[in-house]
């Protein structure tokens, strides 16, 4: 008989104590919720749903989630609905799909100050491509942008990074980015965005002026003085940053890779092989050597403390939309789109959740009908447990 797959959960019913023991005085209050829901997750804790087969009278149990967006078993119906509002924004136009990475030495200071620096973060992109955009000399256009944060890479360690699915073309603007009162549609170039050397040096401009304006306000801590902050401004200019921009190979395609992350951080529970001795191992794409896929090993307790970095603030948004996609005036600008384009016999796919059919039964495959609810059973040992973590269960 195969064996039944790994389970983040399977890691943290053995190893949180010893994991607690070493980082728990590290880890935020968001982090600890997301380990003890993790816990308990399509568990008799949470209780669930009976369903009896008509034809056979088989009965089984689903357990209810526990909806926390960082559990790796959960948001699969967000996600649909999230990638099922995108698409009916999609237009008729090539799409760039834009990545704008922070240099490691930032890497400390936003574990210190993840909300703002995450935040800036966003800032800093959106405004970025809207200023290049608006330029004459590249589009003079408002293009339309949806923005994604991921804070990780393959290896678990963090590495904040925007992607972004980019109109590559807008409605024409003047050089602060307004909408002509009379605005036509303009196109790049075909296959190109907008160049990256020039999105890399505006977008490390406004983050540094950005990490200023924060530092002069007092919400950067971790310095010893102003003059230790400025000399550490002063390194971030030693190097170029990363941005990456390239023509779509299309919407869909970009939208469903941002969709798995929407709800869901850093790893799915697929790419973990095993554990065992305390280590676990888990695969990898090694770009280094082409994608190739390769397994990596860790500690239990090194793997959670990567991991539990990258879960998010309370209440962050992790995808945000900008330009003619920003939520204010979206309607408008979108429909000026659709009329401006319409000669050009656009139609986008939209990208739909597949229609789910009638649940059933493993024994028989008659139809399965709801047979009531279970109640949850947190029993002594899930209570001490989940308290352990540091989280009230009532």
């Amino acid at each position: 008989m195969a064996c039944p797959p790994l389970r983040l959960a399977d890691l943290l019913e053995k190893h949180l104590d010893s994991f607690l023991a070493l980082h728990g005085h590290r880890l935020t209050p968001e982090a600890r919720r997301a380990l003890a829901d993790i816990l308990v997750c399509r568990t008799a804790a949470l209780g669930g749903q009976a369903r009896r087969c008509l034809a056979c009278g088989h009965v089984e149990v689903h357990y209810r989630s526990c909806g926390n967006r960082h559990c790796p078993r959960c948001g699969a119906g967000k996600r649909a609905a999230w990638l099922e509002r995108e698409a009916q924004l999609l237009l008729p136009v090539e799409y760039s799909h834009v990545v704008f990475t922070l240099p490691a030495k930032l890497h400390e200071l936003t574990l210190r100050h993840p909300r703002r620096i995450y935040d800036l973060l966003f800032e800093s992109v959106s405004a970025t491509i809207r200023e290049v955009a608006a330029n004459p000399k590249h589009l003079g256009a408002q293009v339309g942008m949806v923005l994604t944060l991921h804070t990780w890479g393959q290896n678990l360690h963090l590495h904040p990074h925007v992607h972004g699915l980019v109109t590559a073309g807008g409605l024409s603007c003047d050089a602060d980015g307004q909408v002509d009162e009379d605005p036509q549609w303009r196109s790049c170039r075909p296959g190109f965005f907008l160049p990256e050397r020039v999105l890399s040096q505006v977008f490390r401009g406004k983050f540094v002026a950005g990490l200023r304006a924060a530092y002069a306000r007092g919400e950067l801590a971790g310095f010893a003085d102003a003059a230790a902050f400025q000399r550490f401004c002063v390194t971030l200019y030693e190097h170029n940053w990363v941005v990456r921009a390239q023509q779509a190979p299309g919407p869909e395609i970009v939208l469903k890779y941002l969709a798995r992350y929407v709800c869901r951080v850093a790893l799915s529970e697929s790419r973990l092989v095993k554990v065992e001795n305390g280590q676990v191992t888990f695969t990898v794409k090694d770009y280094a050597n082409g994608g190739k896929q390769r397994e990596l090993t860790l500690s239990v307790d090194e793997f959670l403390r990567r991991w539990t970095q990258h879960v998010l603030p309370h209440g962050f948004v992790a995808a945000r939309h900008y330009g003619l996609l920003a939520n204010r005036g979206r309607e408008d600008k979108l429909a000026l789109c659709r009329r401006l384009l319409w000669p050009k016999a656009y139609g986008v796919v939209g990208v739909t959740a597949a229609a789910q059919g009638p649940a059933m039964c493993p024994s028989c495959g008659g139809p399965l009908v709801s047979a009531g609810e279970v109640a949850t059973s947190w029993g002594v040992e899930m209570a001490e447990t989940v308290e352990a973590v540091g989280v009230d269960s009532s």
